[in-house]
């Protein structure tokens, strides 16, 4: 064991951040097992986009529960492999309404398997025990009621 895993709670930030590293270096793996050329970190956007079919930027930022400029980003990465394509909005012209190109839905569909495969593997994954995915879900709800610093600073006046 090292040091890491020894310091317990302190450590759940990196350790979270070890996981998914590990599920996006193997999910990339997996990708290209299926002669697919996809980066994981695309995922929660094309995912989105797949399923709510036109958002806006602050939209798609919303719904994955991204920073804007992180999302930006994303964007930028997917149109320049020109998954996805974007236009102004009628009624807003500064509003950019992203949708998936042709390119885009066609990935959507050698990619549905994989996501079946992809979803039966974590399942399995993450039913142990302690059940992970309802743990995560448990901590994200705590966090959106007071965040990590809001706890912290609270505790910080009580001592």
């Amino acid at each position: 064991m090292n040091i890491i895993d020894e310091s317990g709670i302190l450590a759940i930030s990196t350790r979270l951040q070890r996981l998914s590293e590990q599920l996006r270096k193997d999910g990339a793996m997996i990708y290209k097992s299926f002669g697919i050329d996809f980066e994981p970190k695309w995922f929660p956007v094309i995912f989105t986009l797949h399923h709510k079919k036109m958002l806006s930027v602050v939209e798609i930022a919303n719904e994955i529960g991204y920073t804007h400029p992180s999302t930006i980003s994303l964007l930028k990465e997917l149109e320049k492999q020109k998954l996805i394509q974007s236009k102004k909005d009628k009624q807003d012209e500064r509003k950019r309404l992203i949708v998936l190109s042709t390119k885009g839905l066609e990935l959507i569909e050698k990619m549905k398997p994989v996501w079946e495969l992809v979803s039966k593997v974590l399942g399995e994954i993450a039913d142990n025990e302690n059940h992970l995915l309802k743990a995560i879900n448990e901590a994200e709800e705590k966090i959106v009621i007071q965040s990590f610093y809001q706890r912290a600073m609270q505790m910080k006046k009580k001592d």
